[in-house]
């Protein structure tokens, strides 16, 4: 009996090569392997074969690009609202590209592993295609620490605050993630950078409601990330280790954080003295006789 990630993955070679008489499409994942509730973008490229330029533009009845998301037991996902994309033209000969982030129009927030194909419909009654089939996989990474914090100006609303370690690559991630508690569904996950499991993070929060996480990056680069409650990014610094030892987080009487024992590195100081060594060093030309 063929397995059910067997029967998952049979129709990837039966649409390996999908084209329309007048278009060739194609979709590709900007990468497999996704924290769930971080963007999946996928990227539809379509060439126009047709001898003529073409429009690609939705109307009161269907949108011109569809997608069809199914998870491991071949069950659709569902969309929470009508999608909306914007015109295509494509010119006679041409190929274009378009990027959708599927989250902003899917429901995928949960862990798992999902197919995608794209369906373009062609102007007029002149019929669809679909592209190939692509695989995607939503891990939940493992929580490495959490914590809610009230919204400033917004009495009774609350958010969550999440550190999520992830490994997907050959390399260990650390992720951000803030949640909205009313719907309890993340509002931004997002990578901060490699991490070394050699040295953990630490972890706070500032008395403006803002997350703190200082981890190691590279055998002797630290990193400062904030992170605001809507998940908007608002500091990354780069540190070194300090006289003292390892870099810390210190928060102050007045409830603010700052990173101590530390040396701030500045990547265009660094390149900067890098060159001047570098021309240093140079040796004059000698001319022989």
């Amino acid at each position: 009996m063929m397995s059910g990630f067997l029967r998952f993955l049979l129709p990837i070679a039966l649409l390996a090569g999908a084209a329309h008489g007048q278009l060739v499409t194609s979709l590709r994942l900007a990468k497999t392997q996704h924290v769930a509730g971080e963007p999946v973008i996928a990227i539809v490229t379509i060439t126009n074969h047709s001898g003529r330029d073409l429009v690609l533009q939705s109307d009161n009845r269907q949108q011109w690009l569809d997608f069809l998301i199914r998870n491991l037991n071949g069950q659709p996902v569902s969309s929470p609202r009508r999608t909306t994309f914007g015109a295509l033209k494509i010119g006679a000969g041409q190929s274009m590209a378009r990027e959708v982030d599927l989250t902003q129009h899917f429901y995928l927030v949960e862990p798992g592993n999902f197919s995608v194909a794209a369906v373009i419909r062609m102007p007029g009654q002149e019929g669809d295609t679909a592209t190939n089939r692509a695989i995607f996989n939503l891990d939940p990474g493992r929580l490495y620490w959490s914590q809610k914090v009230g919204i400033p100006n917004s009495p009774g609303h609350t958010r969550e605050f999440r550190v999520i370690n992830f490994t997907g690559r050959q390399t260990a991630q650390i992720y951000a993630q803030v949640v909205d508690n009313r719907t309890g569904r993340p509002l931004r996950t997002f990578p901060l950078g490699d991490c070394l499991s050699i040295r953990k993070p630490t972890v706070t929060v500032d008395r403006s409601q803002r997350l703190h996480v200082l981890f190691l990056s590279t055998p002797t680069m630290y990193v400062h990330c904030e992170v605001d409650s809507d998940g908007r990014m608002t500091r990354r610094e780069i540190h070194q280790r300090g006289p003292q030892g390892d870099p810390m987080l210190l928060t102050s009487t007045t409830g603010q954080v700052m990173v101590g024992n530390s040396i701030p590195y500045d990547p265009e100081a660094a390149a900067a003295a890098k060159a001047k060594a570098r021309k240093a060093s140079d040796r004059p030309a000698f001319l022989y006789e």
